[in-house]
């Protein structure tokens, strides 16, 4: 079976998305956050908001009115370590770019965060959205909504 062709329109989102992805000039964290306190601090189940330092970034928190402009999934100890012996990938999250994937605590070390809980969640609960979460990795973002926030 062959991949379905390429539109314009996934061209055109493609080109755009990796123009809002571009740092922002002049980004100073208050607080880096460090990712070993991160992982003593997080729970399977947890949101961390960042304040992200890209151009999107920017429209998202005016568009928002909020600090923060990126949410990432704490999934834990649940993914494999890295054969590589690199930092094993503690976080699910889904950007322009590369759609759904798991990164390491450390990508966000130079980046303003904020530790959101569930509460009422049973370890139960969390396990299961942290499998949903696992399960959804390698999904693509949508491009062509980009044009829909324009």
């Amino acid at each position: 079976m062959t991949a379905p062709a390429e539109t314009l329109l996934d061209r055109l989102g493609r080109w755009l998305a990796s123009r809002l992805q571009d740092e922002s000039s002049g980004y100073e964290p208050y607080t880096p956050s460090d990712a070993e306190t991160l992982r003593r601090a997080l729970e399977p189940g947890d949101i961390l908001l960042i304040e992200g330092n890209q151009k999107i970034s920017a429209v998202i928190k005016y568009l928002t009115q909020s600090t923060w402009s990126h949410a990432a999934f704490y999934v834990g100890d649940a993914l494999p370590a890295p054969e590589d012996g690199s930092e094993r990938p503690r976080l699910i999250e889904v950007t322009l770019g590369e759609g759904c994937v798991a990164v390491p605590l450390s990508r966000y070390r130079t980046y303003n965060t904020r530790i959101c809980r569930a509460s009422g969640l049973t370890p139960e609960d969390r396990d299961h959205v942290v499998a949903f979460m696992i399960g959804k990795l390698g999904l693509k973002y949508d491009l062509k909504n980009i044009f829909d926030m324009l």
